[in-house]
């Protein structure tokens, strides 16, 4: 049985030889952050936690917790939603 360690650096691998995106084969998310008011994620899974102060989300390997002021979700998809407010940090957690 391959470990996931191994499966995890064959898709790394693949991705460069194809020359493709990591979030594509790997299906890791993607944080766009513009200032400190609007953040675009995609590839997430679901909304773990939804209030003014923090948003967290599940993603593929991680979550992704953003934290700020009058926090808001604008719109969300299956895999892509953009938060705006104040944002104060960005943390990756397991």
């Amino acid at each position: 049985m391959v470990k996931e360690s191994e499966h995890q650096r064959f898709k790394e691998k693949l991705a460069t030889a194809a020359g493709m995106p990591k979030d594509v084969v790997q299906g890791a998310a993607v944080v766009t952050i513009i200032g400190n008011e609007e953040a675009c994620i995609e590839n997430y899974r679901r909304i773990i936690e939804y209030t003014d102060n923090v948003i967290r989300v599940q993603a593929k390997q991680r979550q992704i917790k953003i934290a700020g002021i009058n926090l808001k979700i604008e719109f969300y998809t299956n895999d892509e939603m953009k938060i705006t407010g104040k944002i104060d940090s960005l943390e990756y957690c397991k």
